[in-house]
């Protein structure tokens, strides 16, 4: 697989994207157990004028989106000052393609374009829940949110559907995908976020993927990818938010390496 220039999205931003930034309205979160405030026209701002760095790459796993953690999580996402792009995995309605292909028989290449159109839904539900996310289908459309210093949400399907080189199979689901992008784009990491307690600063992939806590083709798509991953769970959002923001001094990584 071959790798984009470190640039990756920021190339060709321009004064119209940080004057855009600039104008946003005011908004506060506060990050859970934290107490941090972010000023939501600042850090777009902030994200615009550093796209030239390496964005990070978040998978928001589908049991994270039917939790009750959902709102902390996309808080500490839309707290970070780095370039992001968010992919949400398919959650129920990937559930209700798999349900309806052993009802009706299809085979697995029908499901797997039905389950990336599953991601592409519950993209633009998470990009309505937050002001500042933006939805984008292609890498000119991530690139574009960006610029505008927009948490970028990945709908996958036009990037995805009909590759030869992308296992259409149950094997191979949002988790690799998301390792696929962030391969492609050239980021710094990827982050899994997930609805489990988590056990260990490290995890080895195999033993993820024999749990059922990644995909099958994860551990193959990590050695090709070359591309850091980190596994996060329950409770991890102020920590995550604190090490992306740069208050855990100390720390070189958050979450448990995936190797």
């Amino acid at each position: 697989m071959s790798r984009p220039s470190a640039r990756g999205l920021g190339h060709g931003q321009n004064r119209e994207a940080r004057q855009g930034a600039r104008r946003r309205g005011r908004r506060d979160h506060a990050l859970q157990g934290e107490g941090l405030t972010v000023d939501a026209q600042a850090l777009p701002a902030e994200r615009a004028l550093a796209v030239e760095a390496r964005p990070i790459v978040v998978k928001l796993g589908g049991s994270v989106v039917r939790s009750g953690e959902l709102t902390a999580w996309l808080d500490a996402i839309a707290a970070a000052p780095q370039p992001t792009i968010v992919v949400p995995g398919g959650g129920a309605l990937a559930d209700e393609v798999r349900a309806c292909q052993e009802r009706l028989g299809f085979g697995d290449a029908s499901a797997h374009r039905m389950a990336l159109l599953a991601m592409d839904q519950l993209a633009w539900a998470v990009a309505g829940l937050r002001q500042g996310f933006e939805v984008g289908a292609t890498e000119e459309g991530l690139r574009a949110a960006l610029g505008r210093g927009s948490v970028g949400v990945w709908a996958p399907y036009a990037l995805i559907s009909g590759r030869t080189d992308i296992e259409e199979s149950w094997r191979l689901t949002s988790d690799s995908l998301a390792l696929w992008l962030a391969a492609r784009i050239g980021a710094a990491r990827c982050y899994l976020i997930k609805s489990i307690a988590r056990r260990r600063t490290r995890m080895g992939a195999k033993q993820l993927a024999r749990e059922g806590i990644v995909d099958a083709a994860f551990p193959s798509m990590l050695k090709e990818a070359r591309i850091p991953a980190s596994l996060l769970g329950r409770g991890d959002q102020a920590a995550f938010a604190a090490f992306l923001s740069g208050r855990d001094a100390g720390a070189s990584s958050c979450g448990a390496e995936i190797d």
